[in-house]
């Protein structure tokens, strides 16, 4: 069973409370952000029925670790544009990016 667009935008939420998105001045409407991306996941679930299980399990570990990746990547570029030196190890880049929630 897969969940609604809904429920992912309301299990976003959740999440997000525990680990809030700073969403800035960006020219968008946070719940339009997130209905657009719980539209693209539940389409992308979609696709990953006709997958065996492990295939789908290795999708989605794929598709999280990219975003992870990536949220990375965005997170030093902002210490960079902050003046603050990312000629760091990567657990202290990571200690940093932590400690900026």
């Amino acid at each position: 069973m897969l969940a609604s667009v809904q429920q992912l935008q309301e299990l976003m939420k959740e999440v997000e409370n525990e680990d809030p998105i700073d969403f800035a001045d960006l020219p968008f409407e946070e719940d339009d952000l997130r209905l657009v991306t719980a539209n693209h996941i539940c389409q992308m679930a979609a696709t990953l029925e006709n997958f065996t299980e492990e295939d789908r399990h290795l999708t989605l570990l794929a598709v999280a670790a990219k975003l992870v990746l990536e949220n990375m990547v965005l997170h030093i570029r902002l210490i960079r544009q902050h003046g603050q030196n990312v000629e760091l190890d990567i657990a202290t880049i990571l200690q940093t990016i932590r400690d900026r929630k």
